[in-house]
């Protein structure tokens, strides 16, 4: 397969030309060339892509992107740092629960104001609670 104009991989990656730029200008992608000004990218950089953007999805900073990958350009994941990131996952998506289960009871809650309804009132001191609790020392 040959070479891919920085334009193709745009399009097949679905990210702009500038992203590409930014993510090359950070080491997480090269270039193996330029055909005039156009960069020319290996057809290999759309699965590295991919996992950028899987990584990106799950909350992954771009630095830490970066450590998944050998200096040889393959991938190398950390298990444990995975896992780490899947635990953090499910603690968000309980808070995110939570939230939802809250809006739907404020929505439908038969109460003149929702201050007079005693289970609003409990989620929020528990939303207070939890915003402290996350506060760093």
């Amino acid at each position: 397969m040959t070479d891919l104009d920085i334009a193709e991989v745009a399009q097949r990656a679905g990210v702009p030309a500038s992203t590409l730029r930014f993510y090359e200008e950070k080491g997480l992608i090269a270039s193996v060339g330029r055909r005039g000004l156009r960069r020319q990218y290996d057809p290999g950089v759309l699965e590295r892509l991919a996992l950028i953007a899987m990584g990106r999805s799950a909350g992954f900073s771009l630095d830490e992107i970066a450590h998944m990958f050998a200096p040889d350009g393959r991938p190398r994941i950390d298990r444990e740092m995975l896992a780490a990131k899947a635990d953090e996952l499910d603690r968000k998506i309980r808070e995110l629960a939570v939230l939802r289960d809250s809006l739907r009871h404020a929505a439908a809650c038969p109460a003149p104001s929702h201050m007079e309804c005693p289970t609003f009132r409990r989620l929020l001191k528990a939303a207070v609670s939890r915003k402290r609790a996350q506060r760093p020392l």
